[in-house]
């Protein structure tokens, strides 16, 4: 039976990925690199930067394919997404004819294979119809760089946090993170919570805003739109919370 890897490499710093990963993926006879078109040549770079940098194993290779566009038109989202999760668990299903028998292959996920990723779920479509097994290797999440670059714990004491999307961003109680936010929500959530903002983060080109969320949002999405000009695609994450009073630090 043939074994596919999901492999965890982190949110863009290719010292983000775990001694395991790194194992998981010298175990490969095949690594798959994602093509999503020129505007986002740079993600599939760092896929080929970390396995230049950690893949010993003279015996893999590197295979690229291209990756089917979701219906952006299609007003009903669920079926959309459906609909692009069949392409790409048939694309999937293409790419193992070039894995051998009883042999290993790797899909080198960014972040983490168990939030807001798909990998999974589309492989899940895929052993309906090809019996594979299949191994999950954790990563470091946006989440966890975007607080390391803030310099902040994610959690308050004994308090819940809620990870949603901006698409279902509602009135904010609990402290929340928003991921795959492209429609900015944050500009209609109160302006009285605080935003811990970061885009690219864990890269060279990291951008980080923080504040009152009525003083910098502005600001967030002019750094945004001229980011994403620039480089052709953004990735953005942020934590949204009720301000603490803070006590003066005294000498």
């Amino acid at each position: 039976m043939k074994t596919i890897l999901v492999v965890g490499i982190g949110a863009g710093n290719p010292e983000h990925i775990t001694i395991q990963a790194i194992n998981a993926l010298n175990r490969a006879d095949v690594l798959f690199i994602p093509d999503k078109g020129a505007n986002k040549a740079d993600l599939a770079d760092l896929r080929r930067e970390i396995i230049a940098r950690y893949v010993t194993n003279p015996a893999s290779r590197t295979l690229g394919y291209a990756v089917p566009q979701r219906d952006a038109a299609n007003p009903d989202y669920g079926a959309g997404v459906d609909d692009w999760h069949a392409a790409l668990a048939q694309r999937f299903a293409g790419l193992l004819a070039d894995v051998p028998e009883d042999g290993s292959c790797a899909f080198l996920v960014w972040g983490d294979p168990g939030l807001y990723d798909s990998t999974i779920r589309i492989i899940e479509r895929l052993r309906q119809a090809h019996p594979v097994a299949v191994e999950i290797v954790p990563g470091i999440t946006s989440v966890q760089a975007l607080t390391a670059a803030h310099g902040i714990a994610l959690n308050r004491i004994g308090e819940p946090i809620h990870i949603t999307t901006g698409r279902r961003l509602t009135a904010v109680t609990d402290d929340t993170i928003v991921m795959l936010d492209g429609q900015t929500a944050f500009t209609q959530a109160d302006p009285d919570l605080e935003i811990f903002w970061g885009a690219y983060l864990g890269t060279p080109d990291e951008i980080i805003i923080a504040g009152r969320l009525g003083d910098v949002a502005e600001q967030i999405v002019a750094t945004r739109q001229a980011a994403r000009r620039q480089h052709g695609w953004i990735m953005d994450t942020y934590l949204l919370r009720k301000r603490e009073a803070r006590e003066p630090l005294h000498p």
